[in-house]
């Protein structure tokens, strides 16, 4: 919270007393009650002025400070909902001033009900200061520069999508921030919904949460794209349109719309997987894998609820994106592995009718949703949009040679270089730390 040299002087100002002929009325009151219904004029006060807005150099000055948009738009949030709290004040202390007059029961009641309100309001604006306090000031740390990088990947994903556009479209801004946080899995909160950690308030940017085990490990990083892909799906103008080509697509096929309502409800996850392969190209499957690749029961368990595709059929729907993309290879040698692993599917709980239509569902939902066209793209398809052809396979392990040898990997896009880190991992071109140095530094030093 602010420090005391922080508060500007009128908030600590006295509170004006009543005139004194007034003051007789308060006599036959407890000794302690005008100092406190004093003291709560002031902490009014002081709370508003203290949840101030935020100051970009507080968090640094490097090049993995939040920007400045950042910082704009998270103020003007902070300073509406304070303009709100101001309000409340002025009538915190009209109470208090009437009630220090004549303190009866009724006019207490209503200075204790108004700073009743006043309170969860400031509890409010409180908890959405302290959460981009957190966000931003996770900057300054030694893990800065690493969340700078995923910053850089995720522009970089943006960038590739919008100047592919036939159309123009309006450009979103701030982009996409990255933050470090514990948990199993990756995820996102996209811009614009509105989050329960913030007293139901829209989110003003792209958020990707990463845990600390993938940021340890630069080549597990596909989980970026397919995080800032769910964020593409909304801002494109995509996320009512794909699932309703889906479905569609699956219907006309006469695969009945129980199978159709599946594929539908796993559209969002699915568009991310098929986005971070367009925008990484194979090695993007790998980084699905270190996932998805857990116990048989899990992998097999279907979720009649869930928005992700089955683990399983997930891995080989990845598989046919590879396949359309051109990588029949790599497509083939991905959906062995798998099965090799997870060989019998019938011990699980997918459902018999969505397991016997996999290959010609899956077929269809992707050809559906990255091989035709849709107008909010200027009549282009994802695949057109966003281009990843054998060249681009071919600059990523060239560069891969160059990470592991800490020479300038060149003029690679940003979001290679998570496949350069696992072409270099994977083929054993240097030690795993090697690697992981050399990736953050190309990214820090753009």
């Amino acid at each position: 919270m602010a420090t005391l040299s922080e508060i500007p002087p009128e908030a600590t100002m006295r509170v004006k007393r009543p005139p004194r002929q007034k003051r007789k009325a308060v006599a036959g009151a407890a000794p302690v009650l005008l100092p406190w219904l004093r003291a709560q004029s002031i902490n009014v006060t002081r709370h508003a002025a203290a949840l101030r807005p935020f100051k970009r150099e507080e968090f640094g000055t490097g090049s993995a400070a939040p920007s400045e948009g950042h910082i704009q738009v998270v103020n003007q949030l902070i300073t509406k909902l304070r303009h709100g709290l101001l309000k409340m004040s002025e009538k915190v202390h009209g109470a208090i001033a009437t009630a220090s007059e004549k303190p009866s029961s009724t006019r207490l009641q209503q200075v204790v009900a108004s700073k009743d309100k006043a309170h969860r309001w400031v509890q409010g604006i409180e908890k959405i200061w302290d959460f981009y306090f957190e966000l931003f000031g996770q900057r300054q740390g030694k893990y800065g520069d690493w969340l700078l990088s995923c910053d850089r990947i995720a522009m970089d994903c943006y960038q590739a999508a919008y100047t592919g556009l036939g159309v123009a479209r309006s450009v979103p801004a701030p982009p996409p921030f990255c933050y470090m946080k514990t948990g199993f899995a990756p995820a996102t909160i996209r811009r614009g919904m509105r989050m329960r950690r913030l007293g139901k308030q829209m989110n003003p940017f792209p958020l990707v949460q990463l845990p600390y085990h993938r940021l340890v490990n630069p080549w597990t990083l596909g989980a970026v794209m397919h995080e800032v892909s769910h964020n593409l799906q909304n801002d494109l103008g995509l996320n009512k349109d794909i699932p309703r080509q889906v479905g569609l697509r699956l219907l006309k096929a006469n695969l009945g719309r129980g199978v159709a309502s599946v594929w539908v409800r796993w559209n969002r996850e699915m568009f991310a997987d098929m986005s971070a392969l367009l925008l990484g190209g194979p090695e993007v499957v790998g980084s699905l894998m270190d996932v998805i690749g857990r116990a048989p029961a899990a992998v097999f368990g279907f979720n009649p609820r869930g928005p992700h595709p089955t683990p399983y059929l997930r891995l080989l729907i990845s598989a046919e994106m590879l396949r359309r993309m051109g990588f029949e290879t790599e497509a083939a040698q991905y959906a062995r592995a798998w099965t090799r692993i997870y060989s019998n599917p019938r011990a699980g709980s997918i459902p018999k009718r969505v397991l016997a239509t996999f290959p010609k569902a899956c077929a269809l939902a992707v050809d559906a949703m990255c091989f035709q066209p849709y107008p909010s793209l200027g009549d282009k398809s994802l695949s057109q949009l966003i281009r990843f052809e054998k060249k681009d396979q071919a600059m990523i392990e060239e560069s891969a040679k160059r990470m592991a040898a800490g020479v300038d990997p060149g003029i690679i896009p940003e979001r290679f270089l998570i496949g350069a880190a696992r072409v270099a991992l994977n083929r054993r071109m240097a030690r795993p730390g090697v690697i992981t140095k050399n990736f953050y530094h190309e990214l820090v030093r753009r």
